[in-house]
Formats: structure tokens, sequence, C-alpha cells
């Protein structure tokens, strides 16, 4: 019974009965063994005990002598998690990017008018030179500097960085050289990724003060972009929720309540009209969650899509990195620039994005999610229900076929949190070990996870991922004659299992309550099937102006 490995019976790690009696015995004892198996549910006869004894006693020494070896957070195990069955065979057509240019766009009176314009408009400004990104960086500048006592959404200003790109994107273009529509647009990081020359603090206390010396994958093609990096943006501490070491993020919406997350930050600069873009991440709902609650348009791609090469880890295989933005075409964007292998993440690799903006939705297969839709809703759900109908009406109006969808019910999807919640008390097994976990800002958070973490049967967790595969299975043979399927955000099971099987989401605002906060539906595609759950949304969202709306205190 692999229990013990997950007990911690070598170090500090579980802070029961049975490690104080282990500490003060020396060894484990048969009313030990006892004991432990009403966590884990099991129940051993006293000679099985007793022949177990010699074998668990031998194993505390290997945990002993696998924690005296330090294992760097970025290093990951040798076990990969791959989204793709055997036997799926992808696209390897790769057809020419295409973006909408918009026409009729001219500079402003007042430079701070652009604020809020996507990428697709203020990247024609600089193309054509009526605006320059050296202009356009300092404004964000300022505005970050002067909002960001409300927001709390900002670690820190690259602003030398920042301004040194800005002037190399503007020669560059002057010599007509332009690299791109990210070329000389300001941008934000959620604060996992690495910058070198700047801390990386993954928003909790005990790394506060963190320098990795290394640029991240996406940071490094953002850069080769000629994008400008303006800030390193609030998450959650180590990733969950909105609360980091300097406060709590909030939505630019409503100031009063927290930004939701982890990618808290990204969020809350993106629609408070702070930066052109962001970049976030999502293990279980950090880039769905905040965007919905603060009104963003997310993008969180297909596992295995985006290289995680120098962001913090988390969960190795269920950890995604994705664009925060003001419209679908800039997540496009932004996910042209970023996608593909680079030898480092050994869960990435090469697929096509082909990006078509002009593609309808009568074009594709489309379903929905039916029963989600349709159930009844308690009183305080009714106005997203109405908004979540309104989107199937919109895209029947535009030419969708919708087919009912469903998802698989018959497996134990939230039972399969335990591989997340495994992986990151891994992850995070020397801050538990060290004691410094007591320096988080929410106790019942990770320092409670990862110590419930070790109490988690490796045979459960293989287990765990076995039904996973199923569900993989059984979800990807439901998508057989359909290219994307549209949910409510939050609808049953469905963050928890495409965050598992690793299939792409868009998220888009779909509406407003009456207290004015945004609400909002996702986008559901086929795995590395990015582009048609992009396409869907766009179509969706050039129908509709709820992305267009500015958060009045900000503007």
């Amino acid at each position: 019974m692999a229990y013990f490995s997950a007990l911690g019976l070598g170090g500090t790690a579980f802070p029961g009965l049975l490690w104080a009696q282990a500490q003060e015995q020396g060894s484990v004892t048969k009313e030990m063994l006892a004991g432990a198996e009403a966590v884990t549910g099991l129940e051993f006869t006293d000679e099985e005990r007793e022949q177990m004894l010699r074998r668990v006693n031998r194993n505390l020494g290997s945990y002993k002598a696998l924690r005296e070896h330090p294992i760097p957070n970025a290093v990951h195990p040798a076990l990969l998690f791959d989204p793709l069955l055997p036997g799926t065979v992808l696209p390897t057509e790769r057809k020419e990017f295409r973006h909408t240019r918009p026409v009729g766009v001219a500079r402003p009176s007042n430079l701070e008018e652009l604020a809020f314009e996507p990428v697709t408009v203020l990247s024609e400004l600089v193309r054509r030179r009526r605006v320059t990104s050296t202009e356009l960086t300092r404004m964000y500048l300022d505005r970050l500097k002067r909002h960001d006592p409300v927001l709390k959404c900002v670690i820190t200003l690259t602003e030398e960085r920042a301004l040194r790109q800005a002037r190399q994107a503007d020669a560059e273009i002057a010599r007509g050289h332009y690299r791109g529509p990210l070329h000389g647009i300001p941008w934000g990081a959620k604060d996992l990724l690495t910058v070198e020359g700047y801390r990386t603090t993954w928003g909790a206390k005990p790394y506060e003060h963190q320098m990795l010396d290394d640029n991240a994958t996406v940071v490094e093609r953002l850069d080769e972009a000629g994008a400008v990096l303006v800030a390193k943006l609030t998450l959650g501490a180590l990733a969950q929720g909105d609360r980091w070491y300097g406060g709590q993020t909030r939505n630019p919406w409503n100031p009063e309540q927290g930004s939701s997350g982890s990618s808290a930050g990204p969020a809350s600069a993106t629609v408070a009209g702070l930066v052109g873009f962001s970049i976030g991440s999502e293990t279980l709902g950090s880039i769905v969650s905040p965007s919905s609650r603060c009104g963003a348009t997310g993008l969180r791609p297909t596992f295995g899509r985006v290289s995680r090469h120098g962001a913090m880890a988390l969960s190795w295989s269920m950890d995604k990195l994705g664009p925060l933005c003001r419209s679908v075409e800039d997540c496009a964007l932004v996910l042209n620039a970023i996608h593909g292998a680079d030898g480092k993440d050994p869960t990435a690799r090469d697929a096509p994005f082909n990006w078509d903006p002009a593609v309808r939705p009568s074009q594709l297969r489309i379903g929905y999610l039916k029963e989600q839709f349709e159930r009844e809703r308690q009183e305080n759900q009714r106005e997203a229900q109405e908004a979540d109908l309104a989107v199937l009406d919109v895209l029947r109006g535009l030419g969708a076929q919708l087919i009912p969808f469903s998802l698989p019910d018959d497996l134990p999807i939230n039972a399969m949190r335990i591989i997340l919640t495994a992986e990151a008390g891994a992850a995070f097994n020397e801050l538990t070990m060290s004691g410094r976990d007591d320096e988080l800002v929410r106790q019942e958070g990770w320092p409670n996870t990862f110590r419930v973490s070790r109490t988690i049967p490796a045979v459960e967790y293989i287990q765990a991922n076995r039904l996973r595969t199923i569900a993989m299975g059984d979800l990807e043979a439901r998508f057989d004659g359909i290219d994307v399927f549209v949910s409510p955000s939050f609808g049953g099971s469905t963050l928890l299992l495409t965050n598992l099987t690793g299939h792409p989401t868009v998220v888009v605002p779909n509406g407003f309550r009456e207290n004015g906060t945004p609400l909002s539906v996702s986008f559901v595609g086929k795995l590395f099937g990015d582009a048609e759950a992009l396409m869907l949304a766009k179509a969706y969202q050039d129908a509709t102006d709820f992305h267009k709306r500015k958060p009045p205190q900000f503007v």
C-alpha cells in the first residue's frame, strides 16, 4: 500500500498523531497502521499489518533520502500528460495567417482614448505610424501608476525595459521593418512568468524577492513579435484566487469586489485599459473565472499548445498559458505569436493554428450543452440564464445549426481533482516541509491543500489518471461531428472536465447583471481546435457589443 509515501512519515508534512508517535518511537507500529487505514478507507487484518511493517519502516528511509535532495519547481516529472489518445491524427496543413485590419482608424486628440481599443486597432495605428509605440507605452504606464492603488493589479512595473523596447519598435517601424500586429503593443505578464532582471514572486510572500534570471518562452516569443512588456501583474498566491501578499486585486466594474483568480491582475488590468493585452495561466479556472468576473475575453488554449517553460509549475498535467484580451481576434493574434514547441517544455508540440476571421457559424458544426442551458436555475442565477439563452438566439440568427450536446455523467469527474491536489503538493513540497507555508495569506487555501495532499495514496492518484483516460476517450467520441460546443462558463462539469482533458476554451462577456457586473459564456473546441472555438466566439462577439463596454471609473 503506497499510502505512507503520502503520509509524509519521513518529515513534518503530516501534522497528526501518527507522525508524533513515529517520531517518539522511531518506527511505525501495527497500531499506527491501523490508524492510517481510516484515512485511506481501507482495512487490513492484524496478520497483514504484521507483514507490512518491515517494508513500511524500510520505506521511511527512502522518503528521507528523497527529501534530502531539493528539487526546483521547474523540474517536471518523468511522466508526461498527452491530451491526444493513441491513434489521434492532427491536421498538418498550415495556412497563411490572416487578421482583420480596421479601416478609417485615426489618432484621437486625446491619446488616452486609445486605452480600451483592441490590439487590432492599436496595431493599425502603430503600423501606419499614426501613433508611436513609445506614446502608447507611456500612456499605459501612466494609467498603471494612476489606477493600481485602487485595483492592486501590479506587482512590478517593467518601465525601463518597456521604454527601451518601445524605442526599438519605433526605430524598426520607421525603417520599414514591421514585425506584425503585436509590434509596439504594450502588454502585461502574470507574475508567474520569468523575466530576466525582474522579480518573479508567484504572488506569495515566501517568494517576494525571488529572482529567476531567465525569460519564459512566451516572454521571448512576444519579444520576438515586438510586443512591449510594461508590467508583471498580480496573481493570487501560488495561483489561487485573487489575494496576494500585497492585498486583493479588484474587479474594475466593482472595486469593492475581488477580480477572481488566479489570473487576477491580467483580467483586471486588461479590462481597466491599463495594458493592450495580457498573458495569464489556467490549471482549473484561472483564466475562465477572472475573465468572467471582470468581462475580459480569455483563451485557455489546448494543453500543449503553448510552452510553459519559465512559468511556475502547479500541476504538470493541467497547467496552461493563454491570453486575456479585449476581443476574440486579439486572442488569436497573441496565440499565433506564442504557440508551438520550444524544446524546453516536453509537453509543448507544434500543430497548425489556422485562423480565419471570415469563417461564419454556418460553416462550423456547433453543439450546445442543452441540459445546462435549460436546467432550472435558482433565483439569483436567472440573469445569467437569460444571458446564456440569448447567446443561442444570436448564434441561430447568424445561421448556426445547434446540435444538442452532453458531457459524460457516469464518471466521477469531481473525484479526479485529487490529480491537481497531489501534483500541487509535490510542486510545493519544500515550501510545506520548511514551514514557510505559514507565510501565505490564505491558510485555508494552498497551505491546507498541500498538507492534505500528503494523505492521498499514490495508487489512488494513478487510478484517477486512468479514469481520466476514460473521460478523455468519452469526450473525444462526443466531439465526433462537432467542431465546438457552447456552454455556460460554469455549467455542470464543463470547467473541471475540459481542464482534465486539455480541451481549449474561449470565454467572452455575454451580458451584465443589474448591479453592473459582467456575465460570460464559453466556447469549447476540439483538441488543437483553438481556431474553430475562436472563430465561433468572434462571430458571436461581432454581433454583440458587451466586450466594448468600459468600466466607468477607469474611463
